[in-house]
Order: C-alpha cells, then structure tokens, then sequence
C-alpha cells in the first residue's frame, strides 16, 4: 500500500521546483486545508510539486515527506551558511542586542550569511548572535545531548520546534542535527533503525504505538510526551509502568 506521507498527491503533482521555507515555522499539512502532520522550518529545502490557491504541495528534502503548505511560506532556493544550534534565537535590526528583535528561530533553522561583524552573523532576517549559530554542515556529536536542548518544551502534536515538539519530531530534530538520516513519524522510525541487544545505551529509541522515547542512559529517558504536556526527562521503568501499551521495540540509530 502507498504511503500518503512519503508519495506526491496525484492532483497536485505538475511540476518541480527547488524552494525553501522562508517562515519561522510552517506547518506541514496532511490534505490542502487539513491537520498539521509535521513542520518545517525557517530555510529547509523543499520541492514545490504543484501550487493553486494560496497553497503549495511539496516535498521536504530533509526526509522526503509530502505535503502542503501555505504559498506564503515558501521562498526561492538558497544555499544556507549557518544552522541555528542553540534552543532558539532571536534576528535583530542591528548588530546590538538592544536593537529591535525581528523574528525568533528555533533550533534547526537555516540561514545564509551576508556579513559578519565581531559578535553577530548578518542575514537577510536580522543579525543573528554567533553564539547561536553553527556551520550548516557542521554536526552534532550526541543525539540525547540535542534532545536535552529542548527540555521543557510544550508539547504540541506534530512539532518539530522549540515552541512546540512531539515524540517523533523531538527524535527527528536529534538525529537529524548529527548527521543521522530519519524520517518525521514514529511508525516510520521504527522501520528505519535497527534493533539493539543489551541494556538501554545512551541514544537507543524505545517504540510504543504512536509513541517514541529516547533513552539518556540505562535508568532515564527523554520525550516530549502528552503525559507532561512537555518534553520531558523521565525514569525509564517508571515510564515502562506509567504507559500502558506494550514496548513494542529498542532500536539504535
């Protein structure tokens, strides 16, 4: 059976055409008026398969899922510098933090530097503090350690960023910023990634259905989870006893 996630929609699929997010956050939707599936965000290439009224089908390069989102969101391809690497950041007018802050980006947010001063890196949304940011191809090293960053985070069905994140997008956003290929939806990671033997290593995912942990060491796990309303750190076995569906896998990235 086809896969709506990872397949162009037959209707909307005339062309294709280099493109980039060119909001904060754009919701990634599953039809052209329906619910969110996942996000994007601010510079993530995409292909734009096919556009009409106001909405836009597209594919995200990142992992290769389809879906639509408004024409507003999207901007000409580009060739990001920089990633941001901190929980968020804010785009300011001028190269001074007392100047007026233009727009929030989350972690994983891709901008192209135009200039550089001592403290800021200048972009065509505002300076940015260098602190903030890392080389686009630069890596991760420690996937749980990504986890962490968003810590106290909302959660929020379908969110892959600091203002609000799920399960599998808290995972996505991990894996994906060292380097590690993986796709958006817990259901598709548990395909993705191979099964482990032994205690719980640091970075191992534990799969239930419709949910995905990850794990910081043998006794506590990290996941943005409806339990809290946030991502959270949580004991490993109290967790294993709290939710009451099955552990259906331990797999290692």
């Amino acid at each position: 059976m086809t896969d709506r996630r990872l397949t162009p929609h037959p209707d909307w699929a005339t062309g294709a055409e280099p493109a980039a997010i060119a909001v904060p956050v754009a919701d990634l939707l599953a039809t052209p008026h329906g619910p969110r599936d996942r996000q994007l965000l601010m510079g993530e290439a995409v292909t734009m398969l096919g556009r009409r009224d106001g909405i836009a089908h597209v594919r995200a390069e990142k992992d290769l899922y389809h879906g639509f989102v408004a024409d507003i969101a999207l901007g000409p391809a580009a060739t990001p510098t920089h990633r941001v690497a901190a929980p968020a950041t804010h785009a300011y007018a001028a190269p001074d933090i007392k100047s007026p802050d233009l727009m929030s980006l989350s972690f994983g947010a891709r901008v192209t530097a135009t200039a550089e001063t001592e403290k800021f890196i200048e972009t065509a949304l505002g300076h940015i503090p260098k602190q903030h940011l890392k080389p686009a191809d630069n890596h991760e090293g420690d996937p749980a350690a990504t986890a962490l960053l968003f810590l106290g985070t909302p959660y929020l069905w379908g969110g892959n960023s600091r203002w609000g994140i799920d399960c599998s997008g808290l995972v996505q956003v991990a894996c994906l910023a060292c380097g590690i290929p993986c796709p958006g939806d817990s259901d598709l990671q548990a395909r993705a990634f191979a099964p482990a033997t032994g205690p719980r290593r640091r970075g191992d995912l534990l799969f239930w259905k419709g949910h995905v942990a990850m794990a910081l060491d043998d006794a506590r796990l990290i996941h943005a989870n409806a339990h809290h309303m946030a991502t959270a750190i949580e004991d490993a076995d109290a967790a294993l006893a709290r939710i009451t569906d099955p552990l259906l896998a331990h797999l290692r990235p």
